[in-house]
């Protein structure tokens, strides 16, 4: 466990945790604001399947310090909701997020991962090395957010199906 000042300074939300394994040029320009996100066709499918699935689950949506948001609580686990397996490493780093999130919170989960589409389930747990490297993960995202610039335009294979392609690819 890190020191609460500590902690406090690297402090950031889900969303930036998951961008930095996705693309560090897009963390960066979420961070400023540029958030191209809602002309997305995948986000709109993403966001549809988030609404409806697990209908019968009560407390969906927790918003905790304005800062990360809970796809669902449900008994002893944090679960999140995502569309495909694709960008499985990011969601995986997310949820480990709020497990340390709420682990300074003196709140002990653990995690679930669905893929309603592929009626599928990952169960994940903090550990020591975790830990660890997420807060290495945390630092390198407060060395990114702080360069005056964004880091340069890399193509990844799945760049085509970005929000943000025509912004970093266009002439």
């Amino acid at each position: 466990m890190i020191a609460a000042k500590d902690f406090d300074e690297l402090k950031t939300n889900g969303i930036k945790v998951n961008y930095y394994f996705i693309c560090k040029r897009k963390l960066w320009l979420f961070d400023r604001g540029i958030q191209l996100e809602g002309n997305s066709e995948k986000v709109s499918l993403g966001k549809l399947l988030h609404d409806t699935a697990y209908s019968q689950d009560t407390k969906k949506e927790v918003l905790i310090d304005n800062l990360i948001s809970i796809d669902i609580i449900s008994g002893g686990n944090v679960r999140e909701v995502k569309y495909s397996k694709k960008m499985e490493e990011a969601d995986r780093w997310q949820l480990y997020y709020y497990l340390f999130y709420l682990e300074h919170l003196g709140i002990r989960k653990k995690g679930v991962i669905n893929y309603p589409r592929q009626r599928r389930r990952e169960f994940i747990e903090l550990t020591d090395a975790i830990r660890s490297r997420l807060i290495e993960i945390l630092k390198e995202i407060r060395k990114i957010l702080s360069l005056p610039e964004p880091p340069p335009a890399k193509k990844l294979p799945y760049c085509t199906k970005c929000a943000y392609y025509t912004f970093c690819f266009s002439d």
